[in-house]
């Protein structure tokens, strides 16, 4: 009996050693030691794990959360997803068995968490009873449902002359101090929605307690989740925050709610994972982005939008800063292949007091003429000459170089810029929802004759 068990016990033990050298490591980790830290990047040796593994480094009674980010030979390279205060050579690296797998639930409605989930508010723990995987799944394009209802924004100007659709991504790009962070807040308490995710990234601090007092209030929080990850965090969990809120709106998607998602900012995101390839020696491309820059940003945006037939939508709200108001930096000009739409915040309009500071001249929603009537196209189509008519002559309007009854165009244009600008401004306690904001620019321009019953 006795020689029994103990051949059963070195099979055992010689079945888990075959198991390891067959490179079952998932089940068997082999753990290594800490041997250089550069910066905020990570060198371990003797340890066994895969890109985007988690490994935990114990060191000097501290627990610090890692991600695997690049490897070379029998190195592998870690970036720190949570905050630390210190490090020391040799220390004890752990790989774990389950990574990139996010907690989700409906106890996350009105709760605020950070870029690893863990609640920041003083409301106590996180009642969740399912998960998900943080980096999400690629669904097939011929199994999404095609967009085809308009979602009221409760901003005139957008309602009317750039309408929004469920399931639409849609990028804010302007430069900082314009109004992005604003525009945002609005849409946050005027849209209808019924489930609202934010995702604050790489952002002041300031601005946490603001949004989620001033923009979200009370009532609004109750039907919200709101992830942070502000500007001081390290850039790996600046990205875990911006797909952590992404997996939070597929799993409301999933279960049919039409979700409203809010990221600030996308720019962010892109910095986060510059600073993470820049550290493991990428290559710059493009003014100091590398390469795989520009190969997240799809895989994050991507993830929005719709399901299934009869399934829920995510409809995306992605704030963009251009550096330096420069509309073809790299990131602007990524955002805006990717995304289905863009609103341009013009620093000329902010300065003079015109808010929402809204370039209509520049902005375009792509799927505007699947989800709005002929007449209503019509009568955008008509604002945009218009406006646009105005601002080509606006210099000779100005210095009184242009004589009334030069050019029937430009005199229908001086006449009506007045109403126009109007239409285009609204207060921020102000909403107005979609019947109406097509009812006033059809009555704006007179077309109310030929609006159906």
């Amino acid at each position: 009996m006795i020689a029994t068990d103990r051949n059963t016990v070195w099979k055992g033990r010689f079945s888990r050693y075959k198991a390891r050298l067959q490179g079952a490591d998932t089940e068997f980790p082999v753990e290594g030691k800490l041997t250089r830290m550069v910066g905020l990047t990570l060198e371990a040796t003797g340890c066994r794990a895969p890109m985007g593994g988690e490994c935990v480094v114990e060191s000097m009674g501290q627990k610090i959360k890692t991600e695997v980010v690049g490897f070379s030979e029998d190195k592998i390279y870690l970036m720190p997803s949570s905050h630390f205060t210190c490090l020391s050579p040799n220390s004890r690296v752990v790989p774990k068995k389950h990574a990139g797998v996010a907690a989700v639930g409906d106890g996350l409605l009105g709760r605020v968490v950070d870029g690893n989930g863990d609640p920041l508010d003083d409301k106590g723990p996180l009642d969740l009873d399912a998960k998900t995987s943080l980096h999400g799944e690629t669904q097939n394009p011929l199994n999404r449902f095609p967009i085809r209802e308009p979602l009221d924004v409760g901003i005139r100007s957008i309602n009317a002359l750039l309408s929004v659709g469920l399931g639409q991504r849609i990028g804010l790009m302007a430069g900082s101090g314009v109004g992005k962070s604003v525009l945002l807040g609005m849409m946050t308490r005027y849209t209808n929605a019924d489930i609202t995710v934010v995702g604050l990234i790489g952002e002041r601090g300031r601005e946490v307690k603001e949004f989620v007092e001033n923009n979200l209030g009370e009532e609004g929080l109750k039907r919200a989740v709101v992830v942070v990850s502000p500007a001081d965090d390290p850039p790996l969990m600046r990205m875990h925050g911006a797909m952590l809120a992404t997996s939070i709106a597929e799993y409301f998607r999933a279960q049919g709610k039409r979700v409203l998602l809010l990221m600030d900012s996308l720019t962010r995101f892109a910095q986060a994972q510059r600073e993470i390839g820049l550290a493991i020696n990428e290559p710059p491309a493009t003014k100091g982005y590398p390469p795989s820059v520009f190969a997240k940003l799809p895989q994050l945006v991507e993830r929005a939008g719709t399901s299934t037939k009869g399934g829920g939508s995510i409809t995306a709200f992605y704030t963009v800063l251009a550096e330096g108001d420069d509309q073809s930096d790299p990131i602007v000009d990524a955002s805006r292949a990717i995304l289905d739409g863009h609103i341009v915040l013009s620093r000329h309009l902010a300065d003079s007091g015109h808010y929402p500071a809204i370039d209509i001249e520049q902005s375009i929603s792509r799927v505007m003429p699947e989800i709005t009537s002929d007449l209503q196209q019509k009568a955008a189509n008509r604002f945009k000459q218009i406006y646009s008519t105005y601002q080509q002559n606006r210099d000779l309007i100005t210095v009184g170089a242009y004589s009334a009854g030069s050019d029937p165009k430009v005199d229908e244009a001086i006449q009506y810029f007045p109403v126009l600008q109007a239409f285009l401004q609204q207060n921020i306690g102000d909403a107005v929802n979609t019947q109406t904001s097509i009812e006033q620019l059809m009555t704006m321009l007179g077309l109310n004759e030929e609006a159906p019953g």
